[in-house]
């Protein structure tokens, strides 16, 4: 999925215009490549590290375990070219830097002048958080962040989603008799429901649980402190991509919801200072091209603050921005944003363009 959005965002910026391209597989070696406006393409084999070797740059949407299997044997055998990756391995690797351009251009820079050659994409929760609350992190505002995430089918792959709507349509088919009769009483299509995701009948291969209709508040393996690894990249990814000297505390709790590509994220901010509300949507709205900020209101919030609004675009809508019962330094906001896009690939493709900047390309 990741893959197949960055060749969407390529091809709609011509970002293929200057480059010699060559495409790879794990899977359809010697199949029919795509074709980015230079001939046909054959795909290539994605572990021949001969031929990776002679790229000036690769750029890996393959998952984690292609990166371990591969980009090692890689370095070892003297290949000096930029890796880009969409994988969590290398992220917090010393030899690495997280990009997210809005947010640490600078950093990229600096880390490109130094000769670091590995540029990784953030998590896509905290690359949405950051973009979405920009403006208050780049004023030195934010104390702690408590971020409680509702991430979509898509954060989980492509068989995922598939998985999803399979689900979805298990219930529709079992629960649509009940709609069709007019003396169907809700008591009794939300039993018929219920009794379906408790059946066993739902495709559940990869989800491991019913998802249609339900959630699941459990995202990746556990680790210390009853988080999981999802939790844990939270305040581990802020900071790195930050650079922060003092460590700021990100927490809370990952779940997966039945929305198809958008996560959405509902956020507890503590400010170090109390700042006026005008101010705080401000500096918000102001900090990069693609936020949003959307009036409390109950039709604003309905018609843009939703993964129905805003899948397939790069538009991050920040809202539900108000002062908290807790007192005056206490900030709650309500964002979305499409995983595919600067949750995973969009991050990627300005690397790829700030890199050929910086070679003169």
């Amino acid at each position: 999925m990741v893959g197949s959005v960055l060749m969407e965002r390529m091809r709609a910026t011509d970002g293929f215009s200057g480059l010699e391209p060559h495409f790879f597989s794990t899977s359809d070696i010697g199949g029919r490549g795509p074709d980015v406006g230079q001939g046909e393409t054959v795909l290539e084999d994605a572990h021949d590290i001969g031929a990776l070797g002679r790229l000036d740059a690769a750029i890996s949407c393959q998952g984690g375990d292609y990166t371990s299997a591969v980009y090692k044997k890689l370095r070892l055998s003297g290949w000096r070219g930029y890796w880009i990756d969409a994988a969590s391995t290398l992220r917090m690797s010393d030899e690495a830097r997280i990009v997210l351009d809005p947010v640490n251009r600078p950093m990229i820079e600096d880390a490109l002048a130094a000769g670091i050659r590995t540029y990784v994409g953030g998590n896509c929760t905290v690359s949405l958080m950051l973009m979405a609350l920009d403006g208050l992190f780049r004023a030195g505002l934010v104390e702690w962040v408590s971020t409680m995430t509702y991430q979509a089918a898509s954060g989980a792959g492509a068989a995922n989603m598939q998985e999803l709507v399979a689900q979805m349509a298990v219930i529709g088919t079992g629960a649509g008799p009940l709609l069709e009769d007019p003396s169907t009483t809700t008591l009794d299509l939300d039993r018929a429901v219920t009794g379906i995701l408790r059946s066993g009948e739902l495709p559940m291969k990869h989800f491991g649980a019913p998802l249609a209709a339900s959630l699941i508040p459990w995202i990746d393996r556990a680790v210390e402190r009853g988080q999981t690894r999802e939790e844990w990249k939270g305040m581990a990814e802020t900071n790195r991509i930050l650079g922060t000297r003092k460590t700021i505390p990100v927490d809370g709790i990952c779940v997966r919801v039945g929305a198809m590509r958008c996560h959405s994220q509902g956020f507890t901010v503590k400010l170090n200072r109390n700042v006026p509300l005008d101010e705080i949507e401000d500096r918000i709205s102001r900090a990069n091209e693609w936020v949003r900020v959307v009036p409390n209101t109950k039709e604003d919030t309905l018609r843009h603050l939703s993964p129905a609004a805003v899948s397939g675009t790069l538009e991050v809508p920040v809202g539900r921005i108000r002062k908290m019962m807790m007192g005056d330094e206490y900030l709650t906001a309500f964002s979305v944003g499409d995983q595919l896009l600067w949750g995973a690939a969009e991050p990627l493709h300005r690397m790829l363009a700030i890199l050929r900047e910086h070679l003169g390309r």
